[in-house]
């Protein structure tokens, strides 16, 4: 079974670096041996058969014959010989590449370390990105467990180390994402037969990584990720026909956070809460510029990377009234529940400052049909266990 989505442009949780350059598609798989790599050699034999100029940049065929066989009839550009510490090491000649400027590339493993020193990019993913930048189009492979926001996810499950990681930011740069499936069975039948790896080492990977239990939640953690991105594109679709109304096709999070004390209880809280709802999770910093003049940069460094730890999208804006911009992006992300802390302000400076921000963001959130949980910081009385939070009761009085 083949599925695949297509994304409606540049996705805008991408990176600044990841610009809206050339053409783009990767082929995913749950795990090695899905049949990826042939699936993008197939390919590039279809492009080059309609006259599209099309050249392996970088293949591991793991000596599989059905994935050697494809490699007649393409052009490769040689790779790089690279000597280092004693070894000697094949990488994709990125330069040599952009010389040749071919209409389409091939380069498997999108998520490989290159060897130190070979080139100017640490990572193949960033050599993709060159080459997209150069408009060359590209066609690339990667396994779910070295997607970033889910590599922890997969040590949790399997026990193996998730050492070569890509940002979700270049997969969501993606024109097309398209899943090579297989059901753990078949692809445990196709080890066992000598399909993936060779056979002193095909015991060890079945009762470890490649034991059925794992590649059924590999299988569904996939699926997942492929749903959750073609909701997003389902919602554009929707927000374009109607922009003003929330779409709840899925949950999704959108957290407040300052640099006060507190601010890791709420985010943790947060991020349960999105967890339990299997929802996104969006973190957003929001301030007036006389805050960031006083903002103390390591901590906010230091919120920032909770944020991503958690798995969060971070968004850091100056706005000189926060509780409009977080409701904007709330609106424009087609949030449906807002988590924030409770409010520092003394009631004085409530009543010359207008009232609580937390209040004006509840009564704001209500009428868009939001959701606002207010987490108290354990400093706060009894709410002591970050577990217990308050659900604010929309006030649709104005």
């Amino acid at each position: 079974m083949t599925t695949h989505y297509t994304s409606p442009g540049e996705r805008s949780n991408a990176s600044d670096s990841v610009a809206e350059t050339g053409r783009f598609r990767i082929y995913l798989g749950m795990a090695p041996g899905v049949g990826k790599t042939y699936a993008m050699l197939d390919e590039g034999h279809r492009r080059a058969a309609r006259g599209c100029d099309v050249v392996i940049g970088f293949v591991t065929t793991h000596a599989r014959p059905a994935t050697d066989r494809l490699l007649a009839g393409l052009d490769v550009v040689p790779p790089k010989i690279v000597h280092y510490r004693s070894a000697r090491f094949e990488e994709m000649d990125l330069d040599a590449i952009l010389v040749r400027h071919p209409d389409l590339v091939l380069v498997d493993e999108l998520a490989h370390s290159n060897v130190p020193e070979s080139g100017r990019n640490a990572k193949r993913w960033q050599d993709v990105l060159e080459l997209l930048t150069a408009n060359i189009g590209v066609i690339t492979t990667v396994n779910v467990q070295h997607i970033q926001s889910l590599a922890d996810v997969v040590e949790q499950m399997t026990g193996t180390r998730v050492r070569e990681r890509v940002p979700d930011a270049v997969l969501r740069r993606a024109d097309q994402v398209e899943l090579i499936d297989s059901s753990p069975e078949q692809l445990r039948r196709r080890m066992l037969h000598g399909n993936v790896y060779p056979a002193e080492h095909v015991q060890q990977a079945l009762t470890g990584f490649f034991e059925t239990d794992n590649l059924t939640a590999l299988r569904e953690l996939t699926l997942r990720f492929l749903s959750d991105e073609t909701d997003g594109d389902l919602l554009e679709q929707l927000r374009r026909a109607q922009p003003n109304r929330v779409w709840q096709t899925a949950e999704r999070v959108l957290v407040g956070v300052t640099t006060a004390h507190g601010t890791d209880v709420v985010l943790h809280r947060a991020a349960r809460i999105a967890a339990r709802l299997e929802a996104d999770l969006q973190v957003v910093h929001a301030f007036p510029a006389d805050i960031r003049d006083r903002a103390d940069p390591a901590a906010l460094a230091a919120v920032r990377e909770l944020a991503e730890r958690l798995g969060a999208r971070w968004t850091q804006i100056q706005d000189d009234d926060p509780v409009a911009a977080l409701m904007r992006i709330a609106s424009e992300r087609q949030v449906t529940q807002i988590v924030v802390g409770p409010s520092r302000r003394s009631r004085w400076q409530e009543f010359l400052g207008g009232g609580s921000t937390v209040r004006r963001l509840t009564r704001l959130a209500g009428a868009a049909g939001i959701d606002v949980h207010i987490i108290a910081h354990p400093s706060d009385g009894p709410w002591l266990d970050a577990d217990h939070a308050v659900t604010a009761t929309p006030d649709l009085r104005g």
